[in-house]
């Protein structure tokens, strides 16, 4: 990807809220704190991905089966990028980890009802586009780092095109004007959510004040 099509693609996020550059200089300051909390995420969105197949065998769709499993050997690969530098700088997975964030968003999943499905492919999908954005910031926020720069431009592209996925498998599950409601309702929760977070050396940390 040139650089005028990662522009371009950033553009295109719709989330309801953007991140400021100076989150990302902020976090730098701790790269060894971001790097693990990093870490877990991508242990996360695998898991994620082998649950939702664990959950739903077949998700009543074609390609569910592939689609689910290319997106949880994508994550593990990226967990085995952050590992390979966090321990290379000195540092490693913390033992007990805390994400309020994701927390926050999976108490909006409509369980144990008929939008449960609908609603973890769309949290799932709002995880992967904030991450998305996240990464660009930190790509564009680490000038003096230039194994750090280029790490996060590299994973932009996946975090987008698994973001695409999962709407895409949304809108298979449930009528498109159903999916696009509800997603707009998420996207409004999301942005509420992101501002409430404090601010630290986290991919999902609040902008510092």
């Amino acid at each position: 990807m040139n650089a005028e099509e990662y522009l371009a693609k950033i553009e295109t996020l719709p989330l309801h809220s953007r991140t400021p550059v100076e989150w990302g200089r902020a976090v730098l300051t701790d790269t060894l704190s971001l790097l693990s909390d990093h870490a877990f995420l991508e242990k996360k969105a695998a898991a994620n991905a082998l649950e939702l197949l664990t959950r739903w065998p077949d998700g009543g769709v074609d390609g569910w089966v592939e689609t689910m499993t290319d997106i949880a050997r994508d994550e593990a690969v990226h967990l085995s990028q952050v590992t390979r530098i966090l321990t290379k700088r000195g540092g490693a997975i913390d033992r007990g980890h805390r994400n309020p964030y994701a927390k926050a968003l999976r108490q909006l999943v409509r369980m144990g009802s008929q939008g449960e499905t609908l609603d973890r492919l769309l949290t799932s999908a709002l995880i992967e586009i904030r991450s998305c954005e996240r990464f660009a910031v930190l790509a564009e926020a680490a000038t003096e780092d230039a194994e750090l720069e280029a790490f996060y431009r590299s994973l932009f592209g996946s975090e987008f095109g698994h973001y695409r996925v999962f709407l895409k498998l949304a809108k298979k599950i449930a009528p498109e004007e159903e999916v696009e409601e509800r997603w707009q309702e998420l996207l409004a929760a999301e942005a509420r959510i992101l501002a409430e977070q404090s601010a630290g050396p986290r991919i999902h940390s609040g902008v510092p004040r």
